[in-house]
C-alpha cells in the first residue's frame, strides 16, 4: 500500500487547544498545517532567518516576550514586520501573556493570524507537537486483521481465504480483543512506533466466509473492541507447504518493515488439525517473554552447549 499524509487545518488546532484568536487572517481556519514541528522564533525576532522554516507555527514564550519588553517601540515594530511578512501559519502566545500592540498591528499589515493559550509555554509546545504528529504522521492502509492478544498488538495478515477471520473470531471469544477487520490503518508515532485502528466506517465489524458481516460489538460486547493499538508483532499465516522449511528452533529473529519500522515477524503454516488460535496466544506470550529479555531457544542452546562442553571434558579425563 502507498504512504498516505493525513491533513490538519489550523481550525481544527484552535478547537482542540481552546486557542484566542487575538487576530484573524482572511480564511484562517482552513490554513493547512503541514509542518510536523514548531518554531520559537528567538533569532528571527533579532534578525537572523537562515533555516527558518515558514510552514511552521511560530510559538512565543516568556523568554522570547521579555526579550521583546526590552526593545523600543520601533524595535518590536521591525522585528514583527521582518517576522510575519513570511507567510507562517499562525504565532501563538503561551502563558496567557499580552499581545504587543506592534505584533498586532503587524499581523495585520501581512494578513497573519496571532493566536493565544493560557497554557505554560513546555506543556503546551509538547502537547502540540504531540498532536501535530498524530494528525500528520505518515501513515498507510494495509489488509490483514488486528488484535490485542494478551496487551501485544498482532497484525494478522496472509493471502485471501487463508482463514486470517476465522483465527481472529476464535481470539476474540477467548476474551481478546479486535482492532481492526480486512483494513489496518498503520501510522507512526512520536516514538517511533507503529498504531493501528480501523477506518472509522467499519470499525467493529468483520466478515466471516458463509456468514456475512458480523457487529463484534452486538455479539461479544464492547470490551471486544479496541480502538488503537501498538503494532507489536506481525503473523503471516500460509498454506502448509510440504517442501518448505519452517523454523523450529526460534534462534533467529524475523522482522517486517512497516513505514520504516522493524517489527518482529512469525510465520505460522496453516494445515488440518492444527490449533492456529492458540499458535497465535502462544506467539503473543513468547514476543513479549523476548521484549523482557527472555529467548527460550537462546537458552535451551545456551543449555546443551554448556552440557557437551561438559561431557567433552570429561572424556577428555
Amino acid at each position: 500500500m502507498a504512504e498516505q499524509r493525513k491533513g490538519v487545518k489550523l481550525g481544527e488546532i484552535i478547537q482542540e487547544f481552546e486557542l484566542e484568536i487575538l487576530c484573524a487572517a482572511p480564511d484562517y481556519e482552513n490554513v493547512p498545517l503541514r509542518a510536523l514541528d514548531i518554531n520559537r522564533p528567538g533569532l528571527p525576532l533579532t534578525g537572523f532567518f537562515e533555516h527558518f522554516d515558514t510552514e511552521r507555527l511560530l510559538l512565543i514564550g516568556l523568554t522570547e516576550h521579555t526579550y521583546l519588553s526590552g526593545l523600543t517601540r520601533e524595535r518590536r515594530r521591525e522585528s514583527f514586520d521582518r517576522l510575519l511578512a513570511y507567510p507562517v501559519p499562525a504565532l501563538i502566545l503561551t502563558r496567557g501573556l499580552e499581545a504587543f500592540p506592534e505584533c498586532l498591528e503587524m499581523a495585520e499589515k501581512h494578513g497573519r493570524t496571532v493566536l493565544r493559550s493560557t497554557q505554560q509555554t513546555s506543556v503546551f509546545m509538547s502537547a502540540l507537537i504531540s498532536s501535530l504528529f498524530n494528525h500528520l504522521a505518515p501513515q498507510i492502509t494495509q489488509s490483514g486483521v488486528m488484535l490485542e492478544v494478551y496487551g501485544e498488538g498482532v497484525l494478522i495478515q496472509g493471502e485471501s481465504g487463508v482463514g486470517k477471520s476465522e483465527v481472529a473470531i476464535e481470539l476474540l471469544k477467548r476474551g481478546h480483543r479486535l482492532v481492526a477487520d480486512d483494513a489496518v490503518e498503520i501510522k507512526v508515532t512520536s516514538r517511533d512506533t507503529l498504531l493501528a485502528t480501523a477506518p472509522d466506517l467499519i470499525r467493529g465489524y468483520m466478515e466471516l466466509r458463509g456468514i456475512g458481516v458480523i457487529d463484534i460489538g452486538r455479539l461479544l460486547g464492547m470490551g471486544a473492541i479496541k480502538l488503537t493499538q501498538q503494532v507489536d508483532m506481525v503473523v503471516n499465516l500460509e498454506p502448509w507447504d510440504d517442501t518448505a522449511v519452517y523454523d523450529r528452533f526460534g534462534l533467529e529473529s524475523h522482522f517486517t518493515e512497516i513505514l520504516g519500522v522493524k517489527v518482529p515477524a512469525a510465520t505460522i503454516p496453516v494445515k488440518p488439525g492444527r490449533n492456529l488460535a492458540s499458535i497465535v496466544e502462544v506467539a503473543a506470550m513468547n514476543n513479549r517473554n523476548r521484549k523482557m529479555g527472555h529467548n527460550a531457544a537462546q537458552e535451551l542452546t545456551n543449555r546443551m552447549d554448556k552440557l557437551f562442553a561438559e561431557q567433552m571434558e570429561g572424556g577428555a579425563n
